[in-house]
């Protein structure tokens, strides 16, 4: 397809998408396999402190303390189901976020486009992307118009990247990260512009997918506290037995009583069995389990609880992405005039008031670039009881953000007709110059973006000067 404008792409037709799904399978991620309810309940019950208290419940039973065993083996059920709902509930919610998480995809196919899922994409498709859009495989853009990318699931960077395009559909696939490069990555994010792509990889051939296969390998490990319960159980069930059997003996050989001898040795293990400690130990966990959970966390197994509260370090490479991964306005400039914004304010000085009504209005009604939405959000929050926010104004016309000026317009009509209005936000040298600023007002600018640089730039004149 080298050298074909965007335009003219016809796609696959549908036979070739059946021989591509036939050759290269779905395009989707590797995912453990779905957990039952009688799976689950297996693996609540194949606990150490489970079987611990089940065993106490049965001694009890067999020494014909009736009413102990049903209190003891009634309580045990009520943990066992306290365990079994909180990881059934969140299996059902992993499986909500997976269906979730499928993105669709537009496609040209027979020369029409159509919206599909996005497990029935297929190499050699042709997507068309844009904005608010999840990139649905690993694509290269052969068409792209102000295209940026937030790609921070796979690089950890929060900033969106700018795309480029190429001609040359063959060209291999690089790395994610940096800008103007003609790649697209599935599971990111565009957050401006429209772009046009032939898929190069689907499923575990993509870069998330990767990630994904490599997880998928790590075997599961017990917690510390799990694998010393295990010595715990096994140790007390090891000396209890042999202490009954010792019992049993000693009381049939000085008595020859071999029923009271038993009786009698079941009533040591039964004195030697700590059933209070797996009874304290499960309940903790599934407490802990619920009261994070009210926090939006998930907890696949209930035992992952005592792993992250014995955690005392915590080491990460990034901060915005591992927190909020957003942007917040911080500093307000109006004329002189310099107001740090903080997100306990809901007020901002009526200077600043008209700063903010313009950042607006240049962005999108609903924006996806992360400094878009801070800005609508301070508006909303700051704004609300004034005459600086314009529901009913309509949007005429955009200038998108290109290579020759830096910047991106928006024309509005009142709400009435009779007013024309241009908001223009973007780099500061494209602002200036679209403003027709002076020398005077420019180096204003450029002092209030940089006032080091401005000071070391005067003072360099000066001594060429003198």
């Amino acid at each position: 397809m080298s050298g074909v404008p965007f335009e003219k792409l016809v796609g696959l037709s549908q036979d070739e998408v059946v021989e591509r799904q036939k050759r290269d399978g779905f395009n989707e991620l590797p995912t453990q396999e779905k957990r039952t309810a009688l799976v689950i309940l297996i693996e609540v019950l194949k606990e150490p402190m489970f079987l611990l208290l089940i065993a106490c419940g049965a001694l009890y039973l067999l020494s014909g303390e009736f009413q102990e065993a049903m209190m003891l083996l009634g309580f045990v059920g009520v943990i066992i189901g306290i365990t079994f709902y909180q990881e059934r509930k969140t299996e059902r919610a992993l499986e909500a976020l997976k269906d979730l998480a499928s993105p669709r995809a537009y496609v040209i196919r027979n020369g029409e486009k159509t919206r599909i899922a996005g497990r029935e994409v297929v190499c050699d498709d042709v997507i068309l992307l844009s904005e608010g859009d999840r990139v649905p495989a690993d694509c290269i853009l052969l068409h792209a118009a102000n295209v940026s990318v937030d790609e921070s699931l796979l690089t950890g960077e929060s900033v969106p990247v700018r795309k480029s395009s190429t001609e040359d559909a063959s060209t291999a696939i690089g790395k994610p990260g940096g800008d103007d490069l003609p790649f697209a990555f599935s599971g990111t994010l565009v957050v401006s512009g429209q772009a046009v792509g032939i898929v190069k990889a689907i499923g575990t051939g993509t870069e998330l997918g990767k990630i994904g296969k490599a997880l998928e390998s790590l075997g599961e490990e017990r917690t510390p506290l799990q694998i010393q319960t295990g010595k715990i159980v096994r140790a007390f069930a090891i000396t209890g037995g042999v202490l009954c059997a010792l019992v049993v003996v000693v009381y049939w050989l000085t008595r020859g009583n071999l029923l009271e001898g038993f009786l009698a040795g079941l009533s040591l293990a039964m004195a030697m069995l700590p059933e209070e400690f797996p009874v304290v130990l499960t309940v903790f966990l599934a407490l802990g389990a619920w009261r994070i959970s009210k926090h939006g966390v998930l907890t696949r197994r209930v035992p992952a609880i005592e792993t992250l509260g014995s955690a005392t370090v915590l080491c990460v490479d990034k901060t915005g992405t591992l927190t909020l991964n957003k942007m917040t306005v911080t500093d307000s400039v109006a004329g002189d005039q310099v107001f740090h914004v903080g997100t306990e304010h809901d007020a901002l000085p009526e200077e600043i008031h008209e700063v903010v009504e313009y950042s607006i209005l240049a962005s999108p009604v609903d924006p996806f670039d992360p400094m878009e939405k801070a800005m609508k959000e301070l508006g909303e929050r700051t704004l609300a009881d004034t005459e600086h926010l314009h529901a009913g104004w309509t949007l005429q016309r955009e200038y998108p953000l290109s290579q020759d000026l830096l910047a991106m317009s928006s024309v509005w009509t009142s709400a009435s007709g009779d007013d024309l209005v241009i908001a223009a936000k973007g780099a500061p040298e494209a602002i200036a110059d679209l403003c027709h600023f002076d020398a005077r007002r420019l180096q204003w600018l450029t002092e209030k973006i940089d006032p080091q640089q401005s000071r070391q730039t005067r003072s360099g004149r000066g001594a060429r000067a003198v």
